[in-house]
């Protein structure tokens, strides 16, 4: 049994007065050891119960984008989503009349629905009936609750969004305006608003698209399934500005090996016309070939016929 421990004195000094004593004692009878022993029991069953509410239901609600213990009133539509994504794919649908179609403005919401009591309220993380967490990450800025917060969900203030992948993976180029990951930091050229524009592909807007997004060696930025898709179909320039987005020097050889072999008649032997170069953007006046023309400046074969 331990004993009682008493609380010293302590003394107060004030510069140019009187020295003051207060004594600070405790009002309580002291308590024993199995006393503390339950409260500390007490208090861990409260905390327990705490937790158990919060994490009611994590992660068994949502949607197909997000896992939350919450729905959203849209406040364009005053209507009942998921989520801003399922809202948008509902009011866009092609089955949708066009007048009516519309993004639900993301940072407007103000009102949210607990999946587990139904009970509307204003926008934040715990249910003010239930007191059920309704989402592991929660943004106040942008109104977003996700469950799953193995996306490593981030705020970027430069942004204005949050983005997935960890904070300290990433940083803001002011420039782009938008985030980078850090292994592009003093690797990926400018472009003014790189993000805010739609993919020049599939046309969706790419700076708060869900899908991945890759800059191209030009600092054009494009949908990287996007990309995918149109290597498989033997594109392989940007379809913004036509310079190369991947390494074409194995193709320029074949291309080498193909023009040597494919002499030309003796009527356009001497034939020139001139080129743009569309990966170094040099004008050359080069000899007529109905294979490819090279540039004779950086030796690409990505050129257009510009006269003659």
């Amino acid at each position: 049994m331990e004993h009682p421990v008493d609380l010293p004195s302590v003394r107060l000094q004030e510069s140019n007065a009187e020295s003051t004593t207060q004594t600070i004692t405790c009002t309580e009878e002291p308590k024993s050891c199995d006393q503390h022993m339950h409260e500390d029991s007490e208090h861990i069953d409260a905390e327990i119960v705490n937790s158990e509410v919060l994490d009611n239901g994590s992660l068994q609600y949502g949607c197909p984008h997000y896992r939350r213990r919450c729905r959203i009133r849209a406040p364009c539509c005053n209507e009942i989503f998921d989520c801003r994504h399922c809202h948008n794919e509902a009011k866009n649908d092609i089955n949708v009349d066009q007048k009516e179609r519309h993004t639900i403005p993301r940072h407007e919401v103000q009102q949210v629905i607990c999946t587990l009591c139904g009970t509307e309220q204003e926008v934040q993380q715990m249910c003010a009936n239930c007191g059920v967490c309704m989402a592991k990450y929660f943004c106040g800025t942008c109104k977003l609750f996700d469950d799953d917060i193995s996306k490593r969900q981030f705020h970027c203030d430069g942004c204005g969004i949050c983005r997935i992948g960890g904070q300290e993976n990433f940083f803001h180029c002011d420039k782009c305006r938008c985030c980078y990951s850090n292994f592009m930091r003093e690797r990926h050229p400018c472009v003014e608003g790189a993000m805010h524009h739609d993919c020049p592909v599939c046309f969706e807007y790419l700076f708060d698209s869900v899908d991945d997004v890759t800059v191209m060696p030009c600092g054009h930025t494009i949908h990287k399934k996007c990309l995918k898709d149109m290597q498989q179909h033997s594109q392989y320039a940007c379809p913004l500005c036509f310079k190369s987005v991947c390494d074409m020097s194995k193709f320029w050889e074949k291309l080498d090996m193909e023009i040597a072999a494919t002499p030309m008649p003796e009527l356009y032997q001497d034939k020139l016309i001139w080129i743009l170069c569309n990966d170094c953007g040099t004008n050359s006046e080069v000899p007529f070939h109905v294979v490819a023309h090279k540039c004779p400046s950086c030796k690409s074969y990505n050129t257009r016929q510009t006269r003659g």
